[in-house]
């Protein structure tokens, strides 16, 4: 498979790590070379079997227009641009391409969602407050994170609650750090995830492009990660 990764950041060097440890040819664009989505023509995706962008939540969206325009297929794991979300559906449907998407591509995280709306199920009426806490690295651009609003989302949808109050960190070098509380009058419980690397993000956004090379139309990464 021949994979174009567009961002040349800690996780888009991972992503071209782990493409070509599992054997497929992988060409790397950085912001320079691809200012304003200008390096992206239909000649030069053409070229590809799927695009993984981990640029910017700025730089993303003129990314998956001009590629989705090319009706190519493109992982996106790069969070922060999710009001242009049908417009991007909409783009995919019309030229036939492929889209995966998704606030976190750790399998990890992905099991904690799901234990996440068991719990908040489970507690549902029991007169628990829950709350969440995220801390991640400095230069992360969205605050709170994709998954932390991912994660309220569950707990919103499972429990009936309103609102998760989401409290963010910026600390570092740190790859990835969320924690659910729910917190009772005569308990606590407390679901966490700590990325330790950002190799789970590039593994999962590799593996989503391997799915995806014989696919098309528009999938969140939460439900089709267990294909994979």
């Amino acid at each position: 498979m021949r994979v174009l990764v567009l961002g040349h950041g800690k996780t888009g060097k991972l992503v071209a790590e782990v493409a070509a440890e599992r054997g497929h040819g992988v060409h790397v664009l950085d912001a320079k070379e691809n200012a304003n989505a200008a390096a992206l023509t239909h000649p030069f995706v053409a070229g590809f079997d799927v695009v993984i962008d981990f640029t910017t939540p700025e730089a993303v969206v003129q990314n998956m227009r001009a590629v989705l325009a090319t009706g190519a297929r493109m992982v996106v794991g790069t969070t922060g641009w999710y009001d242009k979300l049908d417009k991007a559906r909409e783009l995919v449907e019309r030229k036939q391409a492929g889209l995966v998407y998704g606030t976190n591509f750790s399998i990890g995280v992905q099991v904690m969602l799901q234990l996440a709306k068991k719990m908040a199920e489970s507690l549902k009426s029991c007169g628990y407050e829950f709350s969440i806490e995220e801390t991640h690295h400095v230069t992360k651009v969205d605050s709170p994170s994709g998954t932390a609003l991912t994660l309220a989302g569950v707990v919103q949808a499972s429990s009936g609650v309103k609102n998760v109050p989401i409290t963010a960190h910026r600390e570092g070098d740190a790859a990835g750090l969320h924690v659910l509380t729910a917190k009772g009058k005569a308990d606590k419980l407390v679901l966490a995830h700590e990325a330790h690397s950002r190799r789970g993000f590039a593994e999962g956004a590799v593996r989503a492009a391997e799915w995806l090379a014989t696919r098309k139309g528009c999938y969140d990464f939460k439900d089709i990660y267990s294909q994979m």
